[in-house]
């Protein structure tokens, strides 16, 4: 890598921001870089050296072994090390920080009266109460509990005190239906669960300890009967000014399995001894559903994943002590692990918890928070950012942003349209706009800027992380020099990447070793410009080869988001006789839009430009809504189904909204004829 020379596409830093920021400039980060690639023992050692250790390691920093025709596929981070993730990211800073007394969290509700803080010392006496509960519940090291929780402080609280027990937490998104939580108690077979009476969303009341006994049910007409003890913790929500449940909603109750975490809390001691681990001992289990067949899942272990967090939180986002730091993800999904949870805490950052939704009770919800936090740095999703694009600049003016320094994006490629939004609107100019790339899988970002040192093009993920060889291999296996595009591949390990699909090795060395072997395959594709910017093009299977040419999905939605009536894009492929694919595209429009030939001339004429004439789509089809998860995220696998008029659907359970898929089938063939 060089320093990039192509300025009139880019967006450096402001110069008060590189005055003393952990990586100040291009250089410093290039030499860092060749550090952690050429010497990662060293590396990563200094990285360890900020935590406690009961024991120190006795094998190198990493070790590994990605050929699958060379044995089994294995990853070791500090082997033989002795070490406990909830004492590093807590009892360190209370007892030799002295942050006893900082905010951790300032929790904000649904509702904007619903709202509290958590120091440091609340926080460690609470996950230590909660932990003693667990262990009298029958927890013990290497067992499994299943977290079904909205975004309350009780989530946080389980999440550590399992961490500090030496048990195993699988958090489960709070928005999944009885079916997907049932298999993922039945996967991990998880001794007990926790969960709430009911969360509102917006003004949606909803009984999840209703969903939970359904879940249950589905669990013992499976043979499983692990959990033995279901934890209910009473949501702020719905309770009386004296604490007691109100009457909202009717709690199922089973007096043999459920406990009220009032109950159970009250009393119990507020010091906890922690397990002390070994460093490859597992942390947690967090299930991906994929495109097909069951939710595989990933497990990471304990020093690896700590290190790495700390580290990609620190220099993502140029944490300082002052920051107020909010990431608006669910803790159900990985962002939320990583950096609400484990990497924030570790790092001793002042954090928000926000449990709301973007929209309630009004669309400036989001900017009031960060005014009355004095927020600094913000980490939201492309969605949120599109869906908030629609209601214009009025009700971000009506707050102070002023606080703001750092914005990032996360979940998905971020089109340009909604990065220079971001980037003017919302950061007014000023704010560097850290693009990441990660998955599930790698614990934390793997290609991204940093807000002082990488001069920033809208849309790319720009460069790798320390530590991680991204190369770009071609259908055989080859690897691209200079200006390529084909599948995103890692050539070695970094500490947070993770160690194996829980109880099925097999298909973790299948999905991710087997088609190059000697690489990680990260299952999507990526272009690196002539500057060696990486452009993260979308899944693999979602990128389509019409006539020979690899198209990129993410590239033609980008294009027809451009068009001032449309305010999102799907596109997925289909058959075709010629061609072998073609591009179906879903187009949801705005408001005052009208779906008609002209329109879908003009999109194809956009498209054609912005990209060539290989790219014109062969089908355009209006669709008021398009089939997303309960976090927000396209189903792509079902639009393609639609597209072929296949109703094979498969599993349905995480879409917000199934409605939606009757709706888009009905429209296709009624245009079709």
């Amino acid at each position: 890598m060089v320093v990039p020379d192509s300025q009139d596409e880019m967006y450096y830093p402001p110069i008060e921001l590189q005055r003393d920021a952990h990586v100040p400039d291009f250089n410093t980060y290039l030499e860092l870089y060749k550090k952690s690639i050429e010497n990662p023992d060293a590396f990563w050692k200094e990285v360890a050296d900020e935590f406690f250790w009961k024991k120190p390691a006795t094998g190198p920093m990493l070790q590994h072994n990605f050929d699958v025709t060379k044995g089994n596929v294995f990853i070791k981070c500090m082997e033989g090390a002795k070490t406990n993730v909830c004492y590093n990211v807590l009892d360190r800073h209370v007892k030799r920080g002295n942050l006893g007394e900082k905010v951790a969290y300032y929790w904000e509700g649904n509702c904007p009266d619903q709202h509290t803080e958590i120091t440091y010392s609340q926080l460690l006496c609470q996950v230590c109460k909660c932990a003693n509960v667990l262990k009298k519940l029958g927890v013990k090291k290497g067992d499994r509990v299943s977290i079904y929780l909205p975004m309350i402080p009780e989530l946080v609280y389980t999440m550590l005190a399992c961490a500090r027990i030496g048990a195993v937490h699988s958090v489960v998104f709070a928005g999944f239906s009885a079916e997907s939580l049932c298999e993922r108690i039945v996967d991990a077979q998880s001794c007990v669960l926790v969960t709430a009476d009911g969360v509102y969303r917006g003004e949606k009341l909803i009984n999840l300890k209703q969903i939970v006994d359904e879940a249950l049910e589905k669990c013992k007409e499976r043979g499983c009967s692990s959990v033995a003890k279901c934890l209910v913790v009473k949501h702020p929500a719905l309770r009386t000014k004296s604490g007691a449940s109100c009457n909202k909603l009717q709690t199922p109750w089973d007096g043999a399995c459920d406990v009220w975490w009032d109950e159970a809390m009250r009393g119990s001691p507020e010091q906890c001894e922690p397990e002390w681990m070994d460093s490859e001992d597992p942390l947690f289990i967090l299930y991906t559903s994929g495109s097909t067949g069951k939710p595989k899942g990933v497990l990471h272990t304990v020093a690896g994943y700590l290190l790495y967090t700390y580290l990609t939180f620190k220099y993502v986002f140029d944490h300082r002590h002052g920051d107020v730091f909010w990431c608006t993800a669910d803790i159900g999904w990985i962002t939320g692990h990583s950096y609400i949870t484990y990497g924030p805490l570790a790092n001793g950052a002042t954090s928000v918890l926000f449990e709301g939704i973007p929209t309630y009770p009004h669309v400036g919800r989001l900017w009031e928070i960060v005014q009355k936090h004095k927020v600094t740095k913000f980490y939201t999703a492309p969605t949120a950012i599109r869906l908030l694009m629609k209601y214009g600049r009025e009700p971000l003016q009506k707050y102070d942003l002023s606080s703001l320094q750092v914005l990032g994006s996360v979940g998905e490629p971020i089109n340009p349209e909604a990065w220079l939004w971001y980037h003017s609107v919302v950061g007014q100019g000023r704010c560097p706009v850290v693009d990441t790339f990660w998955q599930t899988e790698t614990g934390g970002h793997v290609l991204t800027p940093l807000p002082a040192a990488t001069p920033l093009k809208p849309g790319s993920a720009t460069f790798p992380f320390f530590g991680v060889e991204p190369t770009i291999l071609n259908e055989h296996g080859e690897e691209l020099e200079g200006e390529a595009e084909g599948y995103l591949v890692f050539r070695r390990p970094w500490p947070g990447i993770m160690r194996t699909v829980y109880k099925n090795h097999e298909r973790f060395e299948n999905t991710y070793f087997k088609k190059f072997p000697g690489f990680y395959v990260t299952g999507d594709g990526c272009r690196r410009d002539k500057d060696g910017y990486y452009w993260i093009t979308g899944r693999i299977d979602d990128m389509l080869n019409v006539s020979g040419h690899l198209l990129s999905t993410s590239e033609v939605e980008g294009a027809l988001t451009e068009h001032p009536g449309v305010a999102e894009a799907a596109v997925v492929g289909r058959p075709h006789a010629v061609k072998g694919e073609c591009l179906h595209c879903f187009v949801s429009l705005k408001g005052s839009t009208d779906f008609n030939y002209s329109l879908v001339q003009e999109l194809k004429t956009l498209v054609r430009e912005k990209i060539g004439p290989i790219a014109t789509p062969d089908f355009i089809q209006n669709a008021p809504a398009l089939p997303k998860t309960r976090s927000g995220k396209i189903m792509r696998r079902v639009l393609r189904q639609i597209a072929r008029n296949d109703r094979d659907l498969g599993d349905l359970s995480t879409l917000a909204d199934p409605k939606v898929v009757e709706l888009l089938f009905n429209q296709r063939n009624e245009a079709a004829a």
